[in-house]
């Protein structure tokens, strides 16, 4: 495959794969309804820092033990605690008055927090790491049948997926609280906590599963 092929084909996986709703989506309309449309591109860029690491993994040969069903159970079962523990604080922290703009101090002081949820978020979803270990692990290696550039076009192509959708979806988020009443803005943030919850209880019954194979 030529460099422009894996860029843009990953880029057309990566986006169909952010289009699908999952934890990361609920915590950047979480987080862009309270601070703005800086969230999505922080939580993303949390996200792709991990994901460098887990491309260094994967090349070292690691990619067994993400297909490992204790693994993907203790990731499903820790994982999902951490989702539920999300979407407890987000409910418990919709009852605080949400403001019009975020503030500036605020803003700054909440950056590296942003950066770690998304990190946290990703870590905590099981199928993330099959995803990496099955069709992310695939495109690794035609990927690097063409070296270094290789790589760095289908990282490019995926990462420029994630970051395009998510900010669109923060900056929609964050336009929205000026659109709506000011009562539906806390039950957005329920909503999306409830279905953090639901998420991680999944996840656990998952990790349950792969735990019984």
């Amino acid at each position: 495959m030529t460099l422009w092929a894996l860029f843009s084909t990953s880029f057309l996986v990566a986006l169909t794969g952010a289009l699908m709703p999952g934890p990361v989506l609920a915590l950047t309309i979480g987080e862009a309804t309270r601070r703005g449309p800086s969230a999505g591109p922080l939580i993303i860029l949390g996200h792709a820092v991990l994901e460098i690491g887990l491309i260094a993994v994967l090349f070292l040969g690691l990619s067994p033990l993400f297909q490992s069903p204790v693994f993907l159970a203790v990731i499903g079962i820790a994982g999902g605690g951490g989702l539920i523990w999300m979407g407890r604080s987000g409910w418990m922290g919709a009852r605080s008055p949400i403001p019009a703009a975020p503030s500036a101090p605020v803003e700054a002081g909440r950056k590296r927090l942003t950066v770690l949820l998304g990190i946290a978020t990703s870590l905590s979803n099981p199928y993330w790491f099959l995803w990496w270990a099955t069709i992310g692990l695939a495109y690794l290696g035609r990927a690097g049948a063409s070296g270094l550039s290789g790589v760095a076009a289908f990282y490019g192509g995926h990462v420029l997926a994630d970051l395009s959708w998510y900010s669109l979806v923060s900056a929609a988020a964050a336009r929205g609280r000026g659109a709506f009443h000011p009562g539906f803005l806390p039950w957005l943030l329920r909503g999306c906590s409830v279905f953090l919850i639901g998420l991680g209880i999944y996840f656990i019954r998952s990790g349950v599963a792969f735990w019984a194979r």
